[in-house]
């Protein structure tokens, strides 16, 4: 072994895999998972394909709804079943599931490969269910089942108005 892929092998070792790669939770784990979790238990879900002003403020203000929260991601086949563009997501899952548990507002986050996060929610019985503003409360998914069983549900205005198509059409422009 030279000494330069030493040195290589060295450096990596002193950095340790990052804490919030932790946060990550495969759909089969999810309901150990949140066992460990703070009640109440807020649950909010989308593609969040390129993570903007409008996600990160949106995301924040769910998670003060709460004392933990939850993030389900649309699977890669989820998002381009949604009719984005041919070339969407633009970001993997892997990558997408990384950023999104980097936040400090993110307690877990998870995917779900169906058209819908039902599954998850049903998993979770959160006790706050959150989308954006964009989502009339009778229209989220999960609506029903979580008010059944007591909890809220939130439709939260945008504060700024950002998107992913509208930022990759500014970008095709440039």
């Amino acid at each position: 072994m030279s000494a330069a892929t030493t040195a290589i092998d060295h450096r990596h070792a002193m950095y340790p895999t990052p804490a919030f790669e932790s946060k990550i939770c495969p759909p089969a784990a999810l309901a150990e998972r949140i066992r460990v979790l703070p009640r109440p238990l807020v649950f909010t879900n989308g593609c969040f394909d390129i993570l903007h002003r409008g996600h990160v403020t949106y995301l924040a203000q769910a998670r003060a709804l709460g004392a933990a929260m939850v993030v389900a991601l649309n699977s890669d086949d989820s998002v381009r079943r949604q009719g984005k563009g041919a070339d969407r997501p633009i970001n993997a899952l892997a990558d997408r599931l990384a950023v999104m548990a980097s936040l400090a507002s993110v307690d877990l986050v998870t995917w779900f490969d169906e058209d819908t996060p039902i599954a998850r929610i049903l998993e979770c019985t959160p006790d706050v269910l959150v989308k954006g503003g964009d989502w009339p409360p009778e229209r989220i998914v999960g609506a029903p089942e979580t008010l059944a069983q007591g909890g809220s549900v939130h439709s939260i205005p945008f504060e700024h108005q950002r998107s992913t198509t509208t930022l990759l059409e500014k970008i095709r422009r440039l």
